[in-house]
């Protein structure tokens, strides 16, 4: 008992955001039961979209049954990533306030908490790709089975979210930054690798003898992406690509839109008969790539800077005309940049005071009962059914709970954008020393400057990635583990480097000084140092010749 207690006073901050933490999960699990549903969470119930994600999270859905007790799973999952990032950066020599700091940001934000309560694979899948760095730095030298290890880790969460599968990459980087010879480095970055690779290969195997598909899932489209991007009034296009190019108050819908609604241009615009509509899609994608590159590069990096914005109710929406394009009334020419695209709708990951529906997807009938319409392809027929009973039972939301929640989240119960923002500009500078030819600061410097390479590498990965097919708070989440700790990590390199060169200037100065001999403590009346019959030194500290 007095040793936790002084556990717990020396780790006293990250104690209470722990239990901070712990009490927000508490509060969801009894706002919502049994739990959240989604649009994508179909997929993994009832098989809605085949071929559209991969299928891993479905195995935890079938081994556990009661969405209730997943829920409560994925908020015990929520708790240990922030306790791992903790330690990880304890054992890398970042303080004990900068851990917790950190560690915070998957603790206590509002999102976060609200995705841990969806049945959705979001925090699985995050807290796969945690473990597997925590693999790789919990050692400061990594040897070839945590190598195999962590990319065993990484490539199994490829199964739960297809973004996974270029996970490798930053792992890679990594162990190659690390050195320690070109032979070591690289038998670790191949154990890796082909640990990496063989959970995929198992999982694409299974498909091709199910399905006829050796695939994770389809491939993503671009498509939304490129048509909201696109000018067609500048874009050259053959008359049977002409009608797929959207208006201006169409691109307003988003990307979302106009990849996924019956209204969009690329599903609803006539096309020549017996052409194939996936065909010209793909000349028209590639059409808008090769003509308008800059266009494209500017639409993913406006979005990709949405992150660190100073709110999130400010959101440009866009609107449902072309009109809004001409700007409001007496404001002519302001133009389609001031009113850029609409995104997702923010309000599908916030809390809300009544159990949140998606029409014609996800309904509430009556006694509460949860009714879900299913379509097995894309604007296909719809299939109604009640939700399975041994899922859970009826929707129930306790108002009050639910507004606490809600009031939270909306009153600033999330990291800041510009908090998120100060963290990346730390995690580049931090990441410097490890990819510096000249192994300058130290050992100390070294090992945090590469944990912090290894995060700001793998943030970049899973944030820029869905960046490029369109933008939603949901694909941001990954920020909270990524770029918090890497922020950390930088800081903790950059007073390290600066610590060690101020020891280095001091020890260089010693060195150079005209100081032949310091007296030291006496010790039987003799100086320290001085043997018997030994000549005594003058007053001036010389000895004689």
């Amino acid at each position: 008992m007095p040793g936790a207690l002084a556990f717990l006073r020396r780790h006293w901050l990250m104690s209470v955001l722990l239990g901070a933490g712990l009490l927000l999960r508490a509060a969801s699990e009894v706002a919502y039961r049994p739990a959240l549903i989604y649009v994508d969470t179909l997929k993994y119930l009832y098989g809605a979209s085949p071929g559209a994600d991969p299928l891993g999270y479905k195995a935890v859905l079938l081994a556990i049954g009661n969405l209730g007790i997943v829920a409560l799973l994925q908020h015990l999952l929520g708790l240990a990533v922030g306790v791992v990032i903790y330690a990880v950066l304890l054992r890398r020599g970042v303080t004990r306030w900068l851990a917790a700091m950190a560690a915070g940001a998957v603790l206590l934000d509002a999102y976060q908490l609200q995705i841990e309560q969806t049945i959705m694979p979001d925090i699985w899948f995050n807290a796969m790709v945690v473990a597997g760095l925590a693999v790789l730095l919990w050692r400061p030298a990594v040897s070839i089975p945590c190598a195999a290890a962590a990319g065993l880790i990484l490539g199994t969460s490829a199964t739960v979210r297809l973004l996974g599968e270029i996970l490798v990459l930053p792992a890679v980087v990594y162990l190659l930054a690390a050195g320690g010879g070109w032979r070591p480095a690289t038998a670790r970055a191949v154990a890796l690798s082909a640990a990496f690779a063989l959970p995929i290969l198992c999982y694409c195997t299974v498909s091709s003898l199910t399905t006829g598909h050796f695939w994770l899932a389809r491939q993503q489209s671009r498509s939304g992406r490129l048509a909201a991007a696109a000018d067609c009034a500048t874009l050259r296009l053959p008359a049977d690509l002409r009608p797929l190019c959207p208006t201006p108050g169409e691109q307003a819908q988003g990307p979302d839109w106009l990849e996924h609604a019956t209204g969009s241009p690329l599903h609803d615009a006539p096309i020549p008969p017996g052409a194939s509509r996936d065909t010209l899609i793909a000349a028209f994608d590639a059409a808008v790539e090769r003509q308008q590159p800059i266009r494209v590069a500017a639409s993913i990096a406006r979005d990709s800077v949405r992150l660190f914005a100073v709110t999130r109710t400010g959101t440009p929406t866009g609107c449902r005309s072309a009109r809004c394009h001409a700007g409001p009334p007496g404001a002519p020419g302001l133009g389609r940049a001031a009113y850029p695209p609409r995104i997702t709708a923010i309000a599908r990951w916030q809390f809300q005071t009544s159990y949140p529906t998606y029409p014609p997807w996800v309904n509430v009938g009556r006694g509460n009962v949860i009714v879900v319409g299913v379509q097995q392809v894309a604007f296909g027929r719809f299939r109604f059914v009640q939700l399975n009973r041994a899922y859970g039972g009826t929707a129930r939301v306790d108002r009050p709970v639910a507004a606490l929640l809600r009031a939270y989240q909306l009153g600033g119960g999330y990291t800041p954008g510009p908090l998120l923002a100060a963290f990346t500009l730390a995690g580049l500078a931090g990441s410097v020393p490890a990819l510096a030819r000249r192994r300058a600061g130290g050992l100390q410097t070294r090992q945090l400057a590469l944990a912090c390479l290894l995060f700001t590498v793998t943030a970049a990965t899973v944030l820029l990635v869905p960046d490029v097919l369109e933008f939603s708070w949901r694909y941001q989440l990954p920020a909270l583990f990524t770029l918090p700790p890497a922020g950390a990590l930088g800081i903790g390199a950059l007073l390290s480097s600066r610590q060690a060169h101020r020891l280095a200037r001091s020890e260089r100065v010693i060195a150079l000084s005209d100081v032949a001999w310091l007296p030291g403590p006496r010790c039987r009346g003799r100086p320290a140092g001085v043997r018997h019959g030994s000549p005594r030194p003058g007053r001036d500290g010389s000895r004689p010749g």
